[in-house]
């Protein structure tokens, strides 16, 4: 019996995310100079996934 084409585990899955997490958009905004360590983590602009 084979298994179900949704349930592969996260590791073989190799889909370009769309959305990033707060902690991932964060990193991406210190990258390109936009946040500041103290700076609220809500509220965070728009970014675009690479």
């Amino acid at each position: 019996m084979s298994q179900h084409p949704s349930l592969k585990s996260a590791s073989k899955i190799a889909v370009k995310r769309n959305v990033l997490k707060r902690g991932e958009r964060i990193d991406l905004l210190q990258s390109q100079g936009k946040w500041k360590e103290g700076d609220r983590g809500l509220g965070l602009p728009k970014t675009k996934s690479e």
